[in-house]
């Protein structure tokens, strides 16, 4: 996580699968006026994680929200 927060200027924290030996949940935010910023920084977020080679990437789920969401 901090690799990311320090290359990507993102914000990340293990969301779930605290509890569990060997897995974990890690979410990252990040703001910016561009939906296409936001996607090259996650493309190389999601690359980075799963070039680790102790991570086995299971999933990957992206949200975006924008100025009319409540």
């Amino acid at each position: 996580m901090a690799e990311l927060q320090r290359k990507y200027a993102v914000s990340a924290a293990e969301v779930g699968h605290q509890g569990l030996h060997r897995r974990s949940e890690i979410g990252l935010a990040l703001v910016s006026g561009d939906a296409a910023h936001l996607t090259e920084v996650l493309d190389r977020c999601e690359r980075l994680v799963a070039a680790r080679p102790e991570v086995e990437l299971l999933s990957v789920r992206r949200r975006f929200h924008g100025d009319d969401d409540d």
